[in-house]
């Protein structure tokens, strides 16, 4: 029997992705983004992201078949982000999709934009293990799960940021020192040179009594702001520097502090971060340093893989292939505030039952 070639595509925000995935193995991909088209925004305007899809789709698609050394006739199945993200960046990704799936007469698999992160670890360090915590940081997403099999069982969703997402509270203090944008990778650079230490920003959420998974980023950004202030008001410098790394650590105290809490909880000894902000350097240290003292395997995958990707969902397409579950089928539609209850969208029938 001829090996599963899957084709993955990835539209939900500004990144359009096509990614080639058989057996486990990434055969090749493409990427395209639209993030210098958003800077002078400050952050990602549906409507041009969606115009920028629709554009890179057809040479995206080809970097990606050219990458992997397979013609399009070669794809077995399709699978495509159909929710959560952007509605109308959403819409075009999934219409590629079923455009390849229709004109080749393969099946369709609907994917949760989260199961893809997930999955993306998968491409790197294999099979996850038979239960593992994964912790999702990203521009719109920062969310704790217990994942079981990726594509077999429910996902439990233990916790999310009750307010920004750690990506975007990077994308709004870049903005308050102006770091630019994408903030991220802006907050990283320019945190090399400071002291984590400098300033002591708060750590929201760790008590005992406040939720033992949810974050908020909200009176973190607050506080950056407040600071920027007094020393604009004394018609001082702001020590860009200082304050970079010092709202770099404390994000990532809170995420790892809320991982590894679930980690204890659950009695497991795996940790997988995944998403944008997994690229973050000081992140990847803490999480090894404090993840080695306390005995967990940690799981990170390289940073070609931690922003939105079309390998990523390719990854949940060749998992559901392999598993036997039944397409999502031509008819289904995007859903930009699907909630997480499994990596396939629409569920099939008896899904956890």
């Amino acid at each position: 029997m001829t090996a599963p070639v899957v084709l993955g595509v990835e539209s939900s925000c500004d990144e359009t992705g096509f990614g080639i995935v058989s057996e486990g193995v990434l055969l090749g991909q493409g990427l395209a983004s639209s993030a210098s088209q958003h800077a002078e925004f400050g952050g990602v305007v549906p409507e041009i992201a969606a115009r920028a899809h629709l554009e890179a789709a057809v040479p995206t698609l080809r970097i990606a078949l050219a990458d992997a050394g397979v013609e399009l006739g070669d794809i077995t199945h399709v699978a495509a982000t159909s929710g959560p993200g952007l509605a109308t960046a959403v819409h075009v990704g999934l219409a590629a999709a079923k455009a390849v799936a229709w004109s080749l007469d393969v099946p369709l698999y609907g994917v949760h934009h989260l199961a893809g992160h997930a999955a993306a670890d998968t491409l790197e360090h294999g099979p996850l293990p038979d239960e593992s915590i994964v912790l999702i940081v990203s521009g719109g997403h920062t969310s704790i799960l217990h994942v079981r099999d990726l594509v077999r069982d429910p996902i439990e969703h233990l916790g999310d940021t009750v307010d920004d997402a750690a990506g975007e509270a990077f994308d709004k203090v870049a903005r308050l020192v102006g770091l630019g944008y994408p903030g991220g990778p802006a907050i990283s650079r320019g945190a090399v040179e400071g002291d984590p230490t400098a300033f002591s920003f708060p750590r929201a959420m760790l008590r005992a009594q406040d939720a033992r998974y949810a974050f908020s980023f909200s009176g973190l950004k607050t506080s950056v702001a407040r600071t920027v202030e007094t020393f604009e008001r004394r018609g001082e410098a702001v020590p860009v520097a200082d304050v970079a790394a010092s709202f770099e650590q404390a994000v990532v105290d809170v995420l790892v502090t809320k991982a590894l809490r679930a980690i204890g909880d659950r009695g497991l000894s795996t940790l997988v971060i995944v998403g944008g902000v997994a690229a973050n350097a000081r992140l990847r240290a803490v999480a090894q340093e404090r993840c080695d003292a306390a005995g967990i395997a940690l799981r990170i995958p390289p940073m070609r893989l931690c922003t939105d990707n079309g390998a990523m969902i390719a990854a949940v397409g060749d998992l559901l292939v392999r598993s036997g579950a039944s397409p999502s089928g031509l008819a289904i539609a995007a859903d930009s505030s699907a909630v997480l209850h499994g990596a396939q969208l629409p569920l099939p029938a008896g899904f956890g039952a």
